[in-house]
Formats: structure tokens, C-alpha cells, sequence
């Protein structure tokens, strides 16, 4: 599957049955972060409106906001009962390997579709690397989207990979061009390009042919987030949680396992911490912990936060 370069965002889509969601209007919500009628859900809507009052078309300004809101009243989602969804998790969430058996032995069986995982950890503690080896061993069977904004994704580290794996000569025979083919890499390298690929692919995930997209890696967001969270403003933080909840939204409803680095920083007393604080912490399903050892090619996972299973698990691994 392929993305479209810069098809008409959601907000768009609506300027003809709408005509007051003109370019004007779009440009306004754009420069705050909003791109889609979702977005709307999570702005601070008396912030909005005395933004809207500095602008010389203030009055039409409004009226758009009102319009979207109107729609947002149309477009919640169903209400689903517990029956319902475990048939949903049964049926259409599945467990993807993450291609490092220690790995999925410590998460039951490796990413879960419908989950936002989260791999933290500093400098050089294998998170690329568990987003690379992950690749590989999905796109085997499906479709994988790597958006990469810090040209970490290489091509030759995937070929490696699937040559050094037991069934190589297999892989190398009948399908290490398919493989290769069924990982889709995009360079990403600041947070609306990012909202705007994400929007893009909604659709798209709808309308797919052939191998489905299985896995969505972004490797790593937090050096997206990270330039915007400065000062003392909100607007960084939308921003921060808009990505977050399209992500968790694309997991869920198109049965994804999406999968996220985020790096590490100096707090208090000389200890690290993850570079997205606290109004991102809540924001994956899971997040895992990374660390290497030092001058080695051993890695740790910790289990920091898991829907299913108990904190402070961990286990010790190695990918060649």
C-alpha cells in the first residue's frame, strides 16, 4: 500500500457539503494543530475561540468552529458492550512476533494488534534495533508503514536479519523481494508532516488490497514531539496528544500494532527519564524499557506498563 503524496486531510473533505470549512478556516486550525474533525476532541475550545477573536474574520472564524462541533455531535462512535468487544480482541486482534523469541516470551506471544506500544530508552539500548527486527519478521506475513524521522531505517540491516534467520534459505527462494517490498518506509521530520501521513492513511487502511498492514512503526517520535513541548504554552502538548490519540485510534479500529521509541533525558539527581513527560505517560498501552549493558551486545527489556500483564517483568536478550 502506498501513500498519496498530500491528499485532501479530513477537514478539507468537508469544504463542499460545509462551504464555511473554507481554506481560511483550514489554515487557522491548521497553525494549531488541528487537521481533522477528531482533533477538535481534545482542544481547549474557549482557547480556540479567543484565538479566533484576533483575526480579522473572527465572526466566520466561529461559526466554522461551531459547524465542526455540530459534526462532532454526528460522528461518535458506537457504544460497544464487553461481549462485544472480546468477540473484537478474539476475532481481530492479533499477536505479532517480534521476531526475538526472549522478547516474546516476555510479552506472551510479542506486539499486539490494537495496542500503541511504546519502546523507551537511552542512546544505543536497541530500540531501532527492535523496530528493524520486528519489521522483517511482520512483513513476512502483512504489510508494515515505517515512518522514519531520523534516517534510522536500513534496508540492509532488515536483508541481514532475514538471512541470518533459521528459515533464510526459505525467505532467500520464494519471497526475500516480497518481504523487502512489504515494508513501506516514509521520512518524517516534524509533527504536522507526521498528522498529515497519519490522516492520509486512515482511508487508505479502508480501501487496502492484498497484504494488510499489520504493523506502524515511528522511530522515534519523541524527536518529533520533543522541538514543540518548549515554553509554557499548550499548544505543544495538543500537538503531543493529538498524535498520541490518532495512533491509538488507527491501532484499534484497523487492528494495527503500532509501535514508538521515545529516547531518554538527565533528571533530579543525575537519573534519566523519558523525554515525553507526564501528559504522554498515560498515553500508550504499554510501554517497555530499554538498556544495554555496557561494551556488550546485551540488551534489557523491563515491562513498565502492560494492560494484560504485571509490572517490573524483564528479561535479557541479544539481536545479531
Amino acid at each position: 500500500m502506498h501513500l498519496p503524496q498530500r491528499e485532501m486531510a479530513p477537514l478539507k473533505s468537508l469544504e463542499r457539503e460545509y462551504p464555511i470549512v473554507n481554506s481560511n478556516f483550514q489554515q487557522f486550525c491548521a497553525s494549531h494543530g488541528i487537521f481533522s474533525v477528531e482533533d477538535f476532541l481534545i482542544q481547549d475550545l474557549y482557547v480556540l475561540a479567543a484565538l479566533a477573536e484576533q483575526h480579522s474574520t473572527s465572526e466566520r472564524l466561529k461559526e466554522g468552529i461551531t459547524q465542526v462541533l455540530s459534526i462532532i455531535d454526528c460522528q461518535h462512535q458506537p457504544w460497544l458492550n464487553g461481549l462485544e468487544l472480546l468477540e473484537d480482541a478474539e476475532q481481530n486482534k492479533h499477536i505479532l512476533s517480534s521476531g526475538c523469541e526472549r522478547i516474546d516470551m516476555l510479552l506472551q506471544g510479542g506486539f499486539h494488534q490494537g495496542h500503541l506500544t511504546e519502546l523507551v530508552g537511552p542512546s544505543s539500548s536497541c530500540k531501532t534495533q527492535v523496530c528493524l527486527k520486528a519489521a522483517s519478521t511482520v512483513a513476512r506475513v502483512g504489510g508494515v508503514l515505517f515512518f522514519d524521522t531520523g534516517n534510522s531505517f536500513s534496508p540492509k540491516r532488515i536483508a541481514r536479519f532475514l538471512i541470518s534467520d533459521p528459515a533464510s534459505k526459505e525467505v532467500e527462494n520464494s519471497s526475500f523481494q516480497k518481504v523487502l517490498k512489504s515494508i513501506e518506509c516514509h521520512s518524517v521530520f516534524d509533527i504536522f508532516t507526521l498528522l498529515d501521513l497519519l490522516h492520509q492513511l486512515k482511508p487508505n487502511l479502508i480501501s487496502q488490497t492484498g497484504d494488510r498492514v499489520q504493523l506502524l512503526i515511528v522511530d522515534s517520535i519523541s524527536s518529533l514531539i520533543t522541538p514543540i513541548l518548549g515554553g509554557s504554552g499548550s499548544h505543544g502538548r495538543a500537538l503531543m496528544i493529538s498524535a498520541g490519540s490518532l495512533l491509538k485510534k488507527l491501532a484499534h479500529e484497523h487492528n494495527l500494532a503500532v509501535l514508538v521509541t521515545n529516547h531518554m533525558v538527565s533528571g533530579e539527581g543525575g537519573t534519566h527519564k523519558p523525554a515525553l513527560g507526564e501528559s504522554w505517560k498515560s498515553i500508550p498501552h504499554v510501554r517497555l524499557e530499554l538498556s544495554r549493558e555496557h561494551g556488550s551486545n546485551i540488551c534489557n527489556m523491563c515491562i513498565v506498563r502492560h494492560p494484560c500483564m504485571a509490572p517490573g517483568k524483564a528479561v535479557t536478550f541479544m539481536i545479531p
